[in-house]
C-alpha cells in the first residue's frame, strides 16, 4: 500500500514569481536543444568527426532526456517537487559545463547525456506546477506561458545557434546555461512550494526502467544509422529494430501488470488525454519537420549561412508570441477545438506554400509561411495543453504530463530522421525518371549538351569539354531531384495537417469532471 506524505510549506509567492521560477530553466533547456542542431557541422569540425559521429551529440542527450521525462512522476513522489527541480537543474548546469569545455568528442556527448538527465523532468514537471498553481479561471494563461517556454524557444533555438555559430565559438550555445541554472536554482528554493500531499513510493519498477532505456536506445540508433546502413537491407540493424519492438512490447506489458508501475499507461484510456497526445505529437512533427528540413534545404541547396537560415525562421517566433497575447481570450470566446482545426488548418497552408519551392525563390517567400505556422502553433497548442490533462485526477497529473511529453519527445527524435529518410528516398526515385531524359535518343538534350560543351571548349580540349558536361549534367540532375524530393515531402507533412483538423472534434471541452483510471 503507498502512504500519503505531507508537506508543511505555508508561504505562498506571486503567480508570476512562480512561473518565471519555473520557466527559465525549462525555456533554456528547450533553447540548447534545438540550438545544438544547427552547431553540429561545426562542432564536428571543431574535434575532427564525421556528421555521423557528432550526431550522437543529439542522439545521447534525446536518449536521456525521453527516459527520465517517463520518469518524471516516479521521481517527484520519491524527491519531492522541490528537490526534484533543483537537483536536476543542477545536474543540466553541469552537463552545459562539460559540453562547453570537452576536449574530444567522448566528453561532449558525456556532457550531453548529463544535460539530457537533468533536462528531461523540468518540462512535464513545469506544466503540471503551473496547472496546479493558477486557478481554473486563469489556466490558459498558465498554458500560454508554458507553450512560450516550450515551443518559442525551442523554434527560436536554430535562430540563437545560427546567431552563435557565425559570431562566436559553439561552446556558448552551453556556457550561458551555467548563470541562468544557478539563478532557476535560487528562485526554485525561493518561490516554488512542494505538493501539499504526495504518494510514498513502493518498490521501484527496475525491469519497465531497463526496458525503457533499452526500447529508447535501441530505436534512437536504429533510426540514426538506418539510412547511412540502408536500412533493413543491414541484418544488424533488422536484429535492432526487432529487439526494441520487443523492448518496446515487453515495457508495455510490464507497465500495465506491474503493482507499482514507472508509469501509468492507463491514462490513455481518459478520451482527452489519448487525442490530445496524438494532437500535441502531431504538432511537434508538423514543426520540428520544417525545424530540420528548412535549414537544410536552404544551407545545402540555396547556399544560405547558419544564421540566414534560422533568420528564416524566426518570423514564427513574433507571430508565436503576439498570438500568445490574444490566446487567452480566445480560448474564452470561442470553442478550443474549433481554434484546434483552425490551427491545424493554418499549419497545413503553411506547409503548402512549400510544394512551390524552386532555386530561384526569395527570402520573404520562405518567411511568409513562417508567421501562418506560429499562429498555427499557439492555436492548437494552448487549448490542447489546456484540456490533455484536464480530465486527469489532480493525483496523475505528473505521470499524465511525463507520459504526454514522452511521446511528443518520441515522435519528434522519429520525425528527424524519418524526414530525412524520405527525402533521401524520394530523391533517389526521381532520379531514376530524371536520369531517362539524359539520353543521346533525346533531342532536346543533345541541343544542351551541345551547347554547354561549345562553351567549355573555350578554356580546354573538346575531350575535357565533353566530360565537364556530363559532370555538369549530372550534378544538375541530383540537385533537381533532391528539390523534387523536398517538395514531395512537404506535401506529405501539409497533407497530415489537413487530416488531423477532424480529429480536434472528438475533445471534451468540459473538463470540470475528473474520474478516477
Amino acid at each position: 500500500m503507498q502512504q500519503a506524505v505531507v508537506i508543511s510549506r505555508h508561504h505562498h509567492s506571486p503567480l508570476w514569481l512562480v512561473a518565471l521560477s519555473i520557466l527559465l530553466p525549462t525555456s533554456f533547456a528547450c533553447l540548447a536543444t534545438s540550438a545544438t542542431n544547427v552547431a553540429i557541422p561545426h562542432i564536428s569540425g571543431y574535434f575532427g568527426s564525421t556528421i555521423d559521429e557528432a550526431n550522437w551529440i543529439i542522439t545521447s542527450y534525446m536518449i536521456a532526456n525521453a527516459c527520465l521525462i517517463l520518469m518524471s512522476g516516479w521521481l517527484e513522489n520519491l524527491m519531492g517537487r522541490t528537490l526534484l527541480l533543483k537537483v536536476f537543474i543542477t545536474i543540466f548546469t553541469i552537463g552545459s559545463l562539460i559540453c562547453a569545455i570537452a576536449s574530444n568528442l567522448n566528453i561532449m556527448v558525456l556532457g550531453r547525456l548529463i544535460q539530457g538527465i537533468g533536462g528531461g523532468p523540468m518540462t512535464p514537471i513545469s506544466q503540471a506546477i503551473l496547472l496546479a498553481a493558477f486557478p481554473p479561471d486563469k489556466k490558459g494563461i498558465a498554458m500560454s506561458l508554458y507553450g512560450l517556454a516550450v515551443m518559442v524557444f525551442a523554434i527560436l533555438g536554430p535562430t540563437f545557434g545560427g546567431f552563435i555559430v557565425d559570431n562566436a565559438d559553439w561552446q556558448w550555445i552551453y556556457l550561458v546555461n551555467i548563470p541562468v541554472g544557478i539563478l532557476s536554482v535560487s528562485l526554485i528554493h525561493a518561490n516554488i512550494e512542494d505538493q501539499e500531499i504526495r504518494k510514498k513510493v513502493g518498490k521501484t519498477d527496475f525491469p519497465g526502467m531497463i526496458a525503457l532505456v533499452l526500447w529508447l536506445l535501441s530505436m534512437q540508433i536504429v533510426l540514426d544509422k538506418g539510412q547511412q546502413y540502408n536500412w533493413f537491407d543491414c541484418a544488424w540493424i533488422s536484429w535492432l529494430a526487432g529487439f526494441s519492438a520487443c523492448s518496446l512490447a515487453f515495457f508495455i506489458v510490464r507497465e500495465l501488470e506491474c503493482r507499482n508501475p514507472l508509469i501509468n499507461l492507463r491514462l490513455f484510456k481518459d478520451k482527452n488525454f489519448f487525442i490530445g497526445t496524438i494532437l500535441s505529437s502531431s504538432v511537434n512533427m508538423l514543426v520540428f519537420s520544417t525545424i530540420v528540413l528548412l535549414p537544410q534545404f536552404l544551407q545545402n541547396m540555396m547556399g544560405y549561412t547558419a544564421i540566414l537560415s534560422g533568420y528564416v525562421l524566426s518570423p514564427r517566433i513574433i507571430s508565436c508570441v503576439l498570438m500568445m497575447i490574444f490566446i487567452n481570450s480566445l480560448m474564452k470566446i470561442f470553442d478550443n477545438r474549433i481554434l484546434i482545426a483552425l490551427g491545424f488548418f493554418f499549419l497545413g497552408i503553411s506547409i503548402l506554400f512549400f510544394i512551390n519551392i524552386n532555386l530561384s525563390i526569395s527570402f520573404i517567400y520562405v518567411a511568409i509561411p513562417q508567421v501562418l505556422m506560429g499562429v498555427g502553433v499557439i492555436l492548437v497548442f494552448i487549448p490542447v495543453s489546456a484540456l490533455v490533462l484536464g480530465t486527469l485526477p489532480k493525483s496523475e497529473l505528473s505521470n499524465g504530463a511525463s507520459l504526454h511529453n514522452l511521446c511528443k519527445s518520441a515522435v519528434t527524435a522519429i520525425i528527424a530522421s524519418v524526414a530525412s529518410t524520405l527525402v533521401a528516398r524520394h530523391s533517389q526515385i526521381h532520379q531514376v525518371y530524371l536520369v531517362k531524359n539524359l539520353s543521346d535518343f533525346n533531342l532536346i538534350f543533345q541541343q544542351k549538351f551541345a551547347a554547354l560543351a561549345n562553351t567549355f571548349m573555350s578554356n580546354s580540349s573538346s575531350t575535357f569539354a565533353d566530360i565537364k558536361t556530363n559532370m555538369y549534367l549530372y550534378k544538375s540532375l541530383l540537385t533537381q531531384s533532391r528539390l523534387m524530393a523536398y517538395v514531395d515531402v512537404f506535401a506529405i507533412f501539409a497533407l497530415i495537417a489537413f487530416i488531423l483538423i477532424p480529429l480536434a472534434f472528438f475533445l471534451n471541452v468540459n473538463t470540470d469532471k475528473k474520474k478516477d483510471l
